[in-house]
């Protein structure tokens, strides 16, 4: 078998949608064993004053009855298509946007309540 490129890889995921993306990360993962996530610090008792986040995520839990109108909200912000769109809302929860600042996230947040749904800022 060829030797793949990183050039090659990075040729490919410019090609992909963000849930083929998704799917591609989670297959990752589970092949070997480990988490895309980023590692958490534990905080020991030096630690000082906790602060406000500086970056959040914005994730829907609940696409509500007004799904259509959901959807809509979910492609405007994040630029998908309307079938990615679509299967993101139904498989929820699903994150809308990631390390945004708060001030966004609450817009964010009343624009899918706004819609009917149900939404948590992490």
């Amino acid at each position: 078998m060829a030797k793949i490129t990183k050039e090659q890889i990075i040729e490919t995921l410019k090609e992909m949608t963000l849930l083929e993306i998704n799917d591609l990360v989670k297959s990752i993962e589970t092949s070997f064993g480990v988490s895309a996530a980023a590692p958490v610090a534990a905080a020991g008792p030096a630690a000082g004053p906790a602060e406000a986040p500086t970056s959040v995520s914005v994730i829907l839990t609940e696409a509500g009855a007004q799904k259509v109108a959901v959807i809509k909200a979910y492609r405007e912000v994040t630029g998908l298509g309307l079938m990615e769109a679509k299967a993101a809302v139904e498989k929820t929860p699903a994150t809308i946007k990631e390390n945004i600042k708060p001030e966004e996230a609450n817009e964010l947040k009343k624009k899918f309540e706004d819609a009917g749904a149900k939404v948590k800022i992490e």
